[in-house]
C-alpha cells in the first residue's frame, strides 16, 4: 500500500501488510528481528536480504501474534504488542497519514499535508542519501552480527562541534575516531563551527561543518546507498548493486580493524592472522567466547607482593590509553621496576625503537598487535601459574576470528571488514583542505539545493573538485590530456607500462596503462577499489583508475627519486649503507602488513627494485602490490587462504621463487624469496640475474655469491669486504652487512618452509639498525 491512513493497522500475520515507496526502493512493516519477534521496520525492497535502514523499537520487540502498527483516530502512530500494550509510539495528534517517501524516509502529515513528524530525525544506526545529520542525532550499532538491539559503537557530533566515533561499554567509554592522540587541526578538522550538519547525496560525496568529507570509490554513479555504524565498530558506506541485491563497501571509517575499541574487551588483544583476530594473553581466558566484548579474565589470583609477581612479554603489543605514568630515555629494568613496586600498575609497554619509553598501564584495554609497533607490553601475572622467565605471547593463547557484517557483495569482500570477508585493510585516500574562512555547511546546502532544482553549478563543481583529492573514477579523456597523449614513459613492469602527467588540480601523477587485463568492467573495478584501499606509508599511492572498454589504467602519486633501480645500478648514482637499510626496513614494513595486517589480503608477485619507488627523502614505497589480483585466478586454497593458483608465470626473471617455475601454490613466501634477491642486490650494488663466468663456465650470478658467502662462513674466512657495493668506499658496518646478508640469504631458500616470514624480516633489521654502525 501506498499510505497508512488514519485508523487502519499493519499486522504481523499479514506479509502484504506494508507500505512501499512511490519508486519501489523501500518497504515498511513489521519486520521479523528474532524468533517469533518483530518490530516496525524500513528496509531496502531490492536488497537480497532486505538490509533494514531504520527500526523503531531496537529493545522492546513484538510477538508474531496479534501485533500491529496502527494509526489511531486521534493521529498517534503506535506499535502494539499482543496484549494490547503500547511499545512504542510518534507521540503525535494530528496525523492525517503515513506514507514512505522514494528517500527512504517515512512522514506522517496533517491533512494539509504538512510533515509533522518524520523518521529522518530519528536514525537508528543507519543514514540514508539526503538525510541531515545533525546536533543530538547519533548513529548507534547494533549488539551483534543479526541483531538489531543497540550495541556500544556511537557515530555523533561531539561537543567540540566534530565529527567522531565511540566506543561506550559497560566498562569504559573512549573516543577512537578520529585518531585521539592527534589535535582536531591536525585531523584536518576544526572546532569553529556552530550548525553541526552533515549529510551525503547519491553519487557518493559525504560534506560536514567539521570539514570532514569523503568521496565514494564508485563516486558520480547515482545508486541506492547507505552509511552505517556497523556492529563491529567501523562505519562503512555501502553501494546497492540491484541487479544482484549485493552490497559493495566504498568507503571506510577505519582501515585497520584492529585500532577500534573495545573490539576484545578487557585483556583482550586483537591480532591479524590475517583476519582480525581476538585472543586471550597467555594464563587468562575468554570471559566468554561467544562474546569478544566481554574480554579475558586471569587465572591468577591478584597479588601486590612483588616477589609473588613476574610479567609476560608481548611482542609488538600495546593497550591503547589508560596510561597512569610514563618516562623517556629510561631503562627496561628500571621501567620494570618501577611497575612491580606499583600495586595499581597492571603492566607497562617499553618501546624499543631508541626512546626508552616506559607506560604504565592501569586497565589493560583495547590491546592490539601489530608488525609495526616498535614495543613489547610486559603484563603482571601470579607467579603460582606463571613461568620462571618472561614468556611469549603464543602461550596459552586462546583466539577467535570475528565475524563480519553479512550481506556484501562477494566482488569486493570485506573492504575492513573483519572475518570471513576480506579487507582491509582497506581504506580510501581521502584529504580535507581549508576553505578560507567559509564554513563548508554555506557550500554543501547550498549544493543540496541548487542539485536538487538545476543540477550542479559549475563553480561550485569546481569547488568540490578543489577540495577533493579522493581515490575516484577517471575517464579516458582525462587521463589522455593529463599525460599530453601519454608522451612521456616512466618505465616499463610487469603489468604495463607508466606516463607522467599533471591532473587538472595540479598533482603530478604516474599513469599506468594496463595490459593482459581479462576483467570485465564491473569486476575490473571491484578488484581496483580494493587495492586503492589499501594504505600503508610504505605503499605508492592510487588516486584512482580509469576503465573504459579496451582502456584500463590506474593513477598513482608521483614519487620525486623514481625507482631504487636507478639508485643501485646506474653509473653516477649511488646510496650510502644507512639510506640502504631505511630502504630495506621501509620495503619490508609494507611487504609485511601486506601479508600479515591488512585486511584484504594480497600478494605482490613481482618485488624488484623497478617496483620500490622512492620520495623525495628516499623513504620507499612499494608499487604493483595487489596488482596479480587483475589477473585471471585459478582459485584459492579454501583451508590455506596464503594459497593462491595462478593460471600463467607472473613476476621477472631472476627474483621469481622456484615455486613459480614448478607450478607449486604460490604463497607469501614467494615475496619473501624475491624481497631476498633485492636485500643482495642493495648489498652488493648490482643485478644478481645475469650471467657470471666462473672458472671457464657460465651461471647465475645470485647462485655463485650465495655460494660463496656460504663456503667463507663454512671456513671462518672474512668475506663482507668481497661481496659489499665498492661505491660504498668502507663506508659502511662491517657487522650490519653480515647480518642483512644472512637474512637475505634465509629469504632466498629453495624451499620455501625454510624462509622466514615478512615480520620476522622486519624485526631482524629492527635489530640490525640497533647495531653501531659507523
Amino acid at each position: 500500500m501506498e499510505r497508512l491512513n488514519r485508523g487502519s493497522s499493519l499486522h504481523v500475520e499479514s506479509h502484504s501488510d506494508i507500505l512501499v515507496s512511490p519508486d519501489g526502493s523501500f518497504s515498511a512493516g513489521l519486520y521479523e528481528v528474532g524468533l517469533n519477534a518483530y518490530s516496525f521496520a524500513i528496509w531496502f525492497s531490492n536488497s537480497a536480504n532486505k538490509t533494514v535502514s531504520w527500526i523503531a523499537s531496537r529493545d522492546h520487540p513484538v510477538n508474531g501474534r496479534r501485533s500491529r502498527l496502527s494509526l489511531w483516530k486521534d493521529g498517534n502512530l503506535v506499535l502494539i504488542d499482543a496484549n494490547d500494550a503500547v511499545i512504542w509510539s510518534t507521540n503525535t495528534n494530528s496525523t492525517s497519514y503515513a506514507e514512505l517517501l522514494d528517500t527512504g524516509n517515512l512522514v506522517l502529515r496533517d491533512c494539509n499535508g504538512r510533515i509533522i513528524w518524520e523518521s529522518f530525525e530519528f536514525p537508528t544506526d543507519t543514514l540514508l542519501p539526503n538525510q541531515p545529520f545533525t546536533k543530538g542525532k547519533r548513529l548507534i550499532s547494533s549488539r551483534g552480527e543479526g541483531m538489531y538491539s543497540p550495541g556500544y559503537f556511537s557515530f555523533f557530533f561531539d561537543n567540540d562541534n566534530v565529527l567522531r566515533i565511540m566506543y561506550d561499554g559497560p566498562e569504559i567509554s573512549s573516543i577512537y575516531w578520529p585518531n585521539p592522540d592527534y589535535t582536531v587541526w591536525v585531523n584536518k578538522r576544526t572546532s569553529y563551527n556552530s550548525s553541526r550538519y552533515a549529510f551525503y547525496d547519491e553519487l557518493g560525496r559525504f560534506v560536514s561543518s567539521d570539514r570532514f568529507e569523503f568521496y565514494a570509490s564508485d563516486w558520480g554513479s547515482m545508486l541506492k546507498r547507505r552509511l552505517t555504524m556497523d556492529y563491529d565498530g567501523n562505519l562503512r558506506l555501502y553501494s546497492l548493486n540491484e541487479a544482484t541485491g549485493l552490497w559493495s563497501i566504498t568507503w571506510l571509517a577505519m582501515a585497520e580493524q584492529c585500532r577500534i575499541h573495545g573490539l576484545c574487551g578487557r585483556n583482550g588483544i586483537c591480532t591479524y592472522k590475517p583476519q582480525p583476530t581476538c585472543a586471550c594473553p597467555p594464563y587468562y581466558e575468554a570471559s566468554d567466547p561467544k562474546d569478544w566484548t566481554k574480554g579475558c579474565i586471569s587465572k591468577s589470583k591478584t597479588t601486590c607482593d612483588p616477589l609473588k609477581i613476574r610479567f609476560i612479554e608481548l611482542p609488538q603489543t600495546d593497550f591503547y590509553g589508560y596510561d597512569i605514568n610514563y618516562t623517556l630515555q629510561t631503562t627496561f629494568e628500571a621501567c620494570r621496576n618501577r611497575c612491580l613496586d606499583d600495586c595499581t600498575c597492571q603492566g607497562f609497554m617499553y618501546r624499543i625503537n631508541g626512546d626508552g619509553g616506559c607506560y604504565f598501564k592501569s586497565v589493560l584495554f583495547n590491546g592490539y598487535t601489530s608488525t609495526s609497533f616498535p614495543g613489547s607490553m610486559y603484563i603482571k601475572v601470579a607467579i603460582d601459574v606463571a613461568l620462571n622467565h618472561i614468556g611469549s605471547q603464543s602461550t596459552g593463547l586462546r583466539e577467535l576470528e570475528l565475524k563480519c557484517p553479512t550481506g556484501v557483495a562477494a566482488v569486493t569482500e570485506g573492504l575492513g571488514v573483519y572475518g570471513e570477508i576480506k579487507s582491509t585493510t582497506l581504506m580510501l585516500y581521502w584529504f580535507v583542505s581549508a576553505i578560507g574562512g567559509i564554513e563548508i555547511i554555506f557550500i554543501a546546502v547550498g549544493w543540496f539545493f541548487l542539485y536538487r532544482k538545476h543540477g550542479v553549478p559549475e563553480a561550485i563543481e569546481k569547488g568540490y573538485k578543489g577540495i577533493s583529492s579522493q581515490f575516484r573514477r577517471f575517464t579516458y579523456k582525462e587521463l589522455k590530456q593529463a599525460t599530453s597523449n601519454f608522451k612521456e614513459e616512466l618505465g616499463k613492469g610487469a603489468f604495463g607500462a607508466v606516463y607522467k602527467g599533471v591532473l587538472s588540480d595540479g598533482r603530478v601523477v604516474g599513469v599506468k596503462r594496463l595490459h593482459d587485463v581479462r576483467q570485465g568492467e564491473e569486476e575490473f573495478w571491484a578488484e581496483v577499489s580494493t587495492i586503492g584501499m589499501i594504505y600503508h606509508i610504505n605503499f605508492v599511492r592510487m588516486w584512482g583508475f580509469c576503465v573504459e572498454g579496451s582502456h584500463k589504467l590506474l593513477v598513482y602519486e608521483y614519487l620525486e627519486n623514481g625507482s631504487l633501480d636507478k639508485h643501485l645500478f646506474l653509473e653516477g648514482t649511488t646510496l650510502d649503507w644507512n639510506q640502504r637499510l631505511e630502504i630495506a626496513l621501509g620495503t619490508a614494513k609494507g611487504l609485511a602488513y601486506l601479508h600479515h595486517e591488512c585486511l584484504e589480503w594480497v600478494l605482490h608477485c613481482d618485488v624488484k627494485p623497478e617496483n620500490i619507488l622512492l620520495d623525495a627523502c628516499f623513504e620507499p614505497k612499494i608499487t604493483d602490490f595487489g596488482l596479480a589480483k587483475l589477473l585471471q585466478r585459478r582459485g584459492e586454497g579454501r583451508n590455506n587462504k596464503s594459497i593462491s593458483y595462478f593460471t600463467g608465470v607472473r613476476g621477472t626473471k631472476g627474483y621469481m621463487a622456484p615455486e613459480w617455475t614448478l607450478n607449486l601454490p604460490i604463497t607469501t613466501k614467494a615475496d619473501v624469496y624475491s624481497y631476498g634477491v633485492v636485500l643482495l642486490e642493495m648489498v652488493r650494488g648490482r643485478r644478481l640475474s645475469g650471467p657470471k663466468v666462473v672458472d671457464g663456465r657460465e651461471e647465475v650470478e645470485l647462485w655463485h655469491l650465495i655460494r660463496f658467502v656460504k663456503r667463507k662462513i663454512e671456513l671462518g674466512e672474512e668475506w663482507v669486504e668481497a661481496v659489499v657495493d665498492m661505491r660504498l668506499e668502507g663506508r659502511f658496518s662491517s657487522r650490519q652487512v653480515e647480518e642483512v646478508v644472512k637474512i637475505a640469504l634465509s629469504c632466498v631458500r629453495e624451499e620455501k618452509e625454510g624462509r622466514p616470514t615478512m615480520d620476522m624480516i622486519v624485526q631482524a633489521l629492527l635489530v640490525c639498525i640497533d647495531i653501531n654502525g659507523l
